[in-house]
């Protein structure tokens, strides 16, 4: 494998849409100030955790640089005296920990480079705009035919895809929109393939896709050159409000959403679909739509940022899929982005959760009916349609007319995006397994220490004591019921201790009577257990004997002879 077609080396391993859980866990006084020590996850794993240090004032400057969404955050106040008193200091942990919960869990605000920076300093210490401007000023030299205008705010949640207003040098008075991103964690093409992709993006031509002027890489990203739109995207439309501002700006609080009617709902929504199916029946795998990836012009709508397959960049609705086990692919993903668009065409606001249940009393039937099949709780673990199935549905049953498409791809080039589509699915698979494991392994720690459970714990444990004492007790009462033999023994004679020097010895018991002469010896047991041969041979031989026994003559030699 030569060095072309070998993947190009990550400078950047993150997945910026992997969201970040903090907890303040400490509050030390440190030279007269306090300073908040604040515990970093990124994602599920807790193993890819950090500490950060931060004072007040910083908590202040983050709050002034997120202020422009005019978005209410419950900052706690500043306090001058008494700032130092313990009591205060465990009080206003409490309230940053709420604000920061507050601004972590916000869909927008989570993406903000300001919030990036003041949890993760070391991974988001760079100044992106410089390198974009950078990067850009390399393609420059290269392509001489463009001048920068100027360079624009981040207008869009990418924190690391930066934008510049250009001029053609051919054409002065036409307005063009330059883009530039870094590679993503999703990037597993070769530096060919991917050179190959974005000079192949100006060829190609669809009704209902934004056209490309010019596409351009290098080792460390990609740049796309289109034609400036005044209405802006979707979303703009939706939030009535201009492409050209901050993100935080135009998306923040939105107090006046712009729902679409019914019939604009049914011809953009068609030609969504129509795009995007048959993007990935020409072998493109897309996997980024939502409504600031489709621009509304006079003639109908437009996707965009086809190039994000192609330089590695994770969807905006990835952190969802992850919880979502029945997304298995990027085509299923697209259909989930179109219900999120679907669901913010008819309401207006965002849904900002990964599945609803709930719908407006008012939305029509069959609105109703393609909402359900893709958001709700019951969809989602069962299966959602495929884009086949939304085509075929009766909301978007009228079929566009538009010229013939042409958008070619090589075999060659076809192969390689199947095997990058496979490795981003592959990832996906993977990132769901482990949140699986996750949340069953919340659920019973949550279970386990649930007030039911240790009151149950503790009722068996008191149980368990209970029985050992009783098992105990009966284990020391005397042997006094017990079973009879079953043959009978005359009572044996009490043992004592044996005695001692200090007690006197028990007086000796008097002998047996003598036993009559005439009683008859006692029957022999029926069976006698198996004695040695001599000893057999004297028993027998006593049994029979029959004669009679002399009288015995006894001569006393004691007495003296005289």
């Amino acid at each position: 494998m030569s060095a072309l077609d070998s993947p190009i080396p990550h400078k950047i391993h993150l997945d910026d849409t992997e969201p970040l859980h903090c907890k303040i866990e400490s509050a030390h006084n440190v030279g007269g100030h306090v300073e908040y020590t604040i515990k970093v996850t990124r994602g599920p794993l807790p193993d890819r955790t950090w500490v950060v240090s931060k004072r007040y004032s910083e908590f202040s400057d983050l709050n002034d640089h997120l202020k422009q969404s005019n978005i209410e955050l419950p900052l706690p106040p500043k306090k001058i005296l008494g700032n130092l008193e313990r009591d205060f200091i465990a009080e206003r942990q409490q309230k940053l920990q709420v604000y920061l919960d507050a601004v972590v869990s916000h869909p927008f605000l989570s993406h903000h480079i300001e919030v990036k920076r003041f949890l993760d300093p070391v991974n988001y210490s760079t100044n992106l705009q410089e390198v974009a401007l950078q990067q850009v000023s390399m393609f420059f030299r290269s392509d001489p035919g463009f001048d920068v205008v100027e360079p624009l705010p981040l207008i869009g949640w990418r924190l690391r895809k930066r934008y510049l207003m250009i001029l053609p040098k051919s054409e002065q008075k036409k307005r063009l929109m330059l883009s530039w991103t870094e590679y993503g964690p999703d990037q597993c093409l070769s530096e060919r393939d991917i050179s190959a992709m974005m000079k192949l993006l100006p060829s190609f031509q669809h009704a209902f896709l934004y056209p490309v002027v010019k596409g351009y890489c290098n080792e460390s990203g990609g740049l796309v050159i289109r034609d400036f739109v005044e209405n802006g995207t979707l979303l703009d439309r939706i939030c009535q409000t201009k492409p050209k501002q901050n993100f935080l700006k135009k998306y923040g609080l939105q107090k006046n959403y712009s729902p679409l009617t019914l019939a604009e709902v049914k011809r953009l929504g068609r030609q969504i679909l129509e795009i995007v199916r048959h993007l990935y029946e020409k072998g493109f795998h897309y996997g980024h739509l939502h409504a600031a990836n489709v621009l509304v012009t006079e003639q109908g709508c437009k996707l965009i940022d086809i190039e994000n397959a192609i330089l590695g960049l994770p969807g905006k609705y990835r952190p969802f899929a992850v919880q979502l086990k029945k997304i298995q692919t990027l085509e299923a993903l697209d259909v989930y982005g179109f219900g999120h668009i679907l669901y913010q065409m008819v309401c207006g606001e965002p849904l900002n959760s990964p599945t609803c249940d709930r719908f407006r009393a008012d939305l029509p039937a069959d609105v109703r009916s393609v909402l359900e099949s893709i958001l709700s709780t019951e969809a989602c673990k069962g299966g959602m349609p495929t884009l086949a199935d939304l085509v075929a549905s009766p909301l978007f049953a009228v079929a566009p007319t538009f010229e013939k498409p042409q958008i070619k791809i090589p075999s060659k080039l076809k192969e390689s995006l199947k095997v990058a589509r496979e490795a981003v699915e592959k990832r996906l698979h993977l990132d769901q397994k482990l949140f699986a494991q996750i949340q069953r392994r919340s659920k019973v720690e949550a279970r386990h220490m649930s007030e039911d459970e240790k009151r149950r714990r503790k009722k068996e444990k008191k149980k368990s004591i209970l029985t050992d004492a009783s098992d105990s007790a009966e284990k020391e009462k005397p042997r006094s019921k017990e079973q009879p033999s079953a043959v009978s023994s005359p009572p044996s004679a009490p043992t004592s201790p044996l005695p001692t020097s200090s007690v006197p010895a028990a007086p000796t018991p008097p002998p047996a009577p003598p036993v009559p002469a005439n009683t008859a010896p006692p029957p022999l047991p029926a069976s006698l257990p198996e004695a040695a041969p001599g000893r057999t041979a004297l028993l027998s031989s006593i049994q029979q004997f029959k004669g009679g026994l002399k009288k015995t003559v006894t001569k006393d030699g004691s007495v003296p002879k005289v």
